[in-house]
């Protein structure tokens, strides 16, 4: 029987998702979502995983971030859903932290992920 699970995260920017999917080469689409009308709405796009089981993985918006929606019943990765959403959450929190930062003038110096699993990054802005 098949039991489909929500689960709510904190990803609320499709970019950074994305970006942290890419770096964790996590391959999935975008597949826009049925449009009533012709605005465009940037959160009317959902993230879609394949599964080697044709039941894939999805975020969707739900009004004010992306859940996963996931089949556990046909759950096909290599490490659990917490462990997943725990390496995603890592890499979109990365990009979320350098892109914002970007955005006020902060560059990014170093970024290393340590033994323990936690990741350093390092930003400076010059004043001029």
């Amino acid at each position: 029987m098949s039991h489909f699970t929500s689960v709510i995260t904190n990803f609320q920017h499709l970019f950074y998702l994305e970006k942290a999917l890419k770096k964790l080469n996590i391959p999935h689409t975008k597949q826009e979502k049925n449009r009533i009308n012709s605005d465009s709405n940037p959160y009317d796009v959902n993230l879609l995983i394949p599964q080697s089981n044709g039941h894939d993985i999805e975020f969707t918006w739900n009004g004010q971030e992306y859940e996963l929606v996931v089949d556990m019943s046909f759950w096909d990765q290599s490490s659990t859903i917490a462990s997943f959403i725990h390496q995603i959450s890592q890499k979109y929190a990365g990009e979320a932290i350098v892109g914002e930062s970007q955005k006020i003038g902060f560059q990014p110096i170093t970024y290393q992920t340590n033994v323990d699993g936690s990741n350093t990054l390092v930003l400076e802005r010059w004043n001029t």
